[in-house]
Order: structure tokens, then C-alpha cells, then sequence
């Protein structure tokens, strides 16, 4: 796997985290709505923490829900909704369990293209459309998992040179861009919804 150069503004060994733990990335991708990206993306490492080791996701399908919507809620909460993003964590790695033995890395490891790459992604609890695009423009802008036509199943997320979403964060500098192109995005929809 290629070094990762994502470079979020979160404590270094959260992005360490990121970096050589494929469920790790996959969770935060999981946690990145309706919280600011730092946040999600930081949250894996500190639930490595509360739990005291690395992650794993045949523990956490296994997790008792109760217990499980504990260590998220336990304060500074992992997110806005620790008790249903806990259950999303939960059914993610059931999945991971289920279809890939509890490895991360073979959601996308063994994939023919692009396209393969986008459905099993997508196939995800929670992963729509947009967030798997998102999901698979990270994969091969970030970590080199470039499969044929990654750009095209990426849609624009997989454009060179864009600042759309977590997979064009690099420094301070891109992550304002890709705020501001949210932004951009969320008034766009407003204006459009009171418009129609």
C-alpha cells in the first residue's frame, strides 16, 4: 500500500491510526456525516483507545449493542449520534466479518475494477451512493488503490486537482478549500429547495 498523505488537523497518532489500520479508515468514513471531518476521522483512534487495543472487527460485530453505545456516548462522544453510529459501526463490521473475514483491506485488496470497487462499497450499511464515491476517491487519491477506472467510479470525488471531499485533504490550505466547496454545495441545495 502506498504511504497515505491525507493529513487531517487531528492528533498525529490518530492519523498514524489512519494510516496503517484499513478499519480504522473505514470507520471514519463510516462517522463522516453530520460531524466535521476531524471529528470522524479522529474518532477511530479514540475508541482504539477506550477499548485498549487496536481495533478489530470480529470484536466489534461481537460487541454487546448496550455496551457498545457506552463507549461511544462516554464523553467527548465519538459523534452527534453515538447510539446509532455505534449500531452503523456495529452492522459495518458484521459485513466485514461476514463477506471479507473481518479484513478491511479486502474490501478493496482483491477488487478487478473500479467499478467492483464502487459496488462492494456501496454494498455497506449506510454507504450511498455519494459517500462510497467519496470512500473510493480517498482509497486511490490517498493509499494508491488505483484499480482500472477507479477515477470514472469515483465520479467528480475522483477528479485530479478537485477539492470535494476527505480524499483532497493534504494540508491546512486544502482542507479550507474542501470546506469552502461544501459550503458552496449545502447554500446551492438551500437555494435550490426554496426555489422549488
Amino acid at each position: 500500500m502506498v504511504r497515505m498523505t491525507l493529513v487531517l488537523p487531528i492528533d498525529p497518532e490518530a492519523n498514524r491510526l489512519l494510516e496503517r489500520n484499513p478499519l480504522a479508515l473505514l470507520l471514519g468514513m463510516v462517522l463522516d456525516q453530520q460531524v466535521p471531518m476531524e471529528k470522524a476521522f479522529s474518532s477511530p483512534y479514540v475508541l482504539s483507545q477506550r477499548l485498549g487495543h487496536e481495533l478489530d472487527a470480529a470484536e466489534l460485530a461481537g460487541y454487546d449493542p448496550e455496551a457498545l453505545v457506552a463507549v461511544f456516548a462516554q464523553p467527548p462522544a465519538l459523534h452527534r449520534f453515538p447510539k446509532a453510529m455505534a449500531a452503523r459501526v456495529q452492522e459495518v463490521c458484521q459485513v466485514l466479518v461476514e463477506r471479507y473475514d473481518g479484513d478491511a483491506a479486502l474490501l478493496w485488496s482483491e477488487v478487478a475494477d473500479g467499478p467492483e470497487l464502487l459496488r462492494r462499497v456501496a454494498a455497506l450499511p449506510g454507504f450511498g451512493k455519494q459517500k462510497a464515491q467519496i470512500f473510493v476517491a480517498l482509497l486511490g487519491k490517498r493509499f494508491g488503490v488505483t484499480p482500472q477506472d477507479w477515477r470514472q467510479a469515483a465520479g467528480g470525488y475522483g477528479d485530479p486537482g478537485a477539492y470535494r471531499s476527505v480524499a483532497d485533504v493534504t494540508d491546512a490550505d486544502s482542507l479550507r478549500q474542501v470546506r469552502e466547496y461544501k459550503q458552496q454545495m449545502k447554500a446551492a441545495a438551500k437555494a435550490k429547495n426554496a426555489g422549488g
